[in-house]
């Protein structure tokens, strides 16, 4: 295998030791396995020392976020084929030789699209299938902007491997309780606050935007197949969204009293 075709797997870490063990097992065999932490106060480095993987580190500072790393680490991997996990996803056999036959095409793509398997309550959930991820592409070819929620901007082509190959999607292992997505939901609509300030949002936005994602969810990509858990995943997600239009209400209304 030449240089072209070897592939760097970047993961960004922070206070990840929970599943960052099983995570880098299912990923040893590509050429490279590069962790960008930053500065754990867990056994994170650790365990990515431990196991053989490259570490560097990005300083936390102010940043709640991980994007502002992401950038600053697919540029740091040794080859220009990059795979980008998270430390609760899993990759199979399946993805990682398909991700290795993509590098040798004549018309290789810049970049691929992963789905993704989510869970909660234990389910799988069809709602939230195929959530594809921009995670591979040529570290050349691609930019990360260092915002909440953002995907890479990449300079080329980019291919979606198809849905219906479930055994090349990612595994994501969170399987978030309801108090963690409570948590993270204030957490990331703070984040995200900057980005949709220039929306004059109100009462219409507070109405239609959570029904309709409780509606895409549900039942337009068939969450109702999921039980209990499919209907309470797409209610949290819906609201999400009530919590973010009423932040940026409030932090209206007390801006015109000042």
């Amino acid at each position: 295998m030449n240089s072209e075709e070897k592939i760097s797997v970047v993961i960004n870490t922070y206070n990840a030791e929970e599943h960052l063990q099983r995570v880098i097992e299912s990923v040893k065999d590509f050429d490279e396995v590069l962790v960008c932490d930053m500065e754990s106060t867990d056994h994170t480095v650790e365990i990515a020392q431990n196991m053989g993987c490259r570490v560097i580190t990005f300083p936390r500072g102010n940043y709640s976020i991980a994007e502002p790393a992401r950038d600053f680490a697919i540029h740091q991997a040794t080859y220009n084929w990059v795979l980008v996990i998270d430390a609760d996803e899993l990759v199979t056999k399946e993805l990682q030789q398909y991700l290795y036959e993509a590098t040798t095409h004549p018309d290789k793509p810049a970049g691929i699209s992963i789905p993704r398997k989510n869970y909660f309550m234990g389910r799988f959930l069809h709602g939230y299938y195929p959530d594809y991820v921009l995670r591979f592409f040529q570290r050349d070819l691609a930019y990360w902007p260092p915002t909440i929620h953002s995907l890479p901007t990449v300079n080329g082509k980019v291919e979606y491997i198809p849905k219906k190959l479930t055994k090349l999607a990612l595994v994501h292992l969170a399987n978030d309780s309801v108090s963690d997505i409570v948590r993270k939901s204030n957490t990331y609509s703070d984040n995200e606050l900057p980005r949709r300030r220039p929306k004059n949002y109100g009462l219409w936005a507070l109405l239609h935007r959570p029904f309709f994602r409780f509606f895409k969810f549900y039942v337009l990509k068939g969450g109702f197949r999921d039980g209990m858990p499919g209907f309470i995943r797409a209610l949290l997600d819906a609201v999400y969204q009530v919590i973010i239009i009423v932040k940026l209400i409030e932090e209206r209304y007390n801006n015109s009293v000042k």
